[in-house]
């Protein structure tokens, strides 16, 4: 039997970013289409089939150390960006301040897919998903430019709602309006989950 079921969740793809240049800002720019490859989006500031080490994972590496890169694309739910606009008292949040790479409506509780899902296109193009991605103040620095006042609400409202960040497992084309279908791992949670947290 597979190892990863596929499930009755889809979502579909709305929007689409592309961030040239890192060092130079955060922002993504709109884009209609990506092709993935192992190692990302060729050209893009995450891509890469390794990266420095960053402070999210210094109980395991000293920041700057050689890594796989397993944060080569962030992925947000349309619904979950709803909610943190919602949260600001914002209309709406430009999915280009967060530096996203897509954004994906339709399936629930996006920013908490079991790591090691799978998002899989059309063309055939996977994206697996490492983890939560949790908010951090580069954000509010864009939103902050060109909407005064709100930046400093966006770290607590994204709490639990900044989506997940992913990995190219097959390249392949991804477009706007593209159904991505949801595969789990088969596999029951880890029952010393809590003993672990309390450690």
């Amino acid at each position: 039997m597979p190892a990863l079921m596929r499930t009755i969740f889809s979502g579909t793809v709305t929007w689409l970013g592309f961030v040239p240049d890192r060092t130079a800002s955060l922002r993504a720019k709109a884009v209609t289409e990506i092709v993935t490859e192992i190692g990302g989006v060729p050209g893009e500031a995450h891509s890469g089939v390794t990266r420095a080490s960053c402070s999210r994972v210094t109980s395991q590496h000293p920041e700057g150390t050689l890594i796989a890169n397993v944060r080569q694309m962030t992925l947000l739910g349309a619904e979950e960006l709803a909610e943190i606009a919602d949260r600001m008292g914002m209309a709406a949040v430009d999915p280009t301040w967060l530096g996203a790479s897509m954004v994906v409506s339709g399936i629930p509780d996006f920013s908490h897919l079991p790591p090691s899902s799978r998002l899989q296109a059309p063309s055939g193009a996977t994206l697996v998903v490492d983890m939560e991605n949790r908010p951090c103040q580069f954000p509010a620095r864009e939103i902050e430019q060109d909407a005064p006042g709100y930046g400093k609400a966006f770290k607590p409202a994204a709490a639990g709602r900044r989506g997940v960040t992913a990995w190219v497992e097959r390249g392949g084309v991804i477009r706007l309006g593209d159904t991505l279908s949801l595969h789990v791992p088969d596999q029951r949670a880890w029952v010393h989950l809590n003993a672990a947290r309390s450690a």
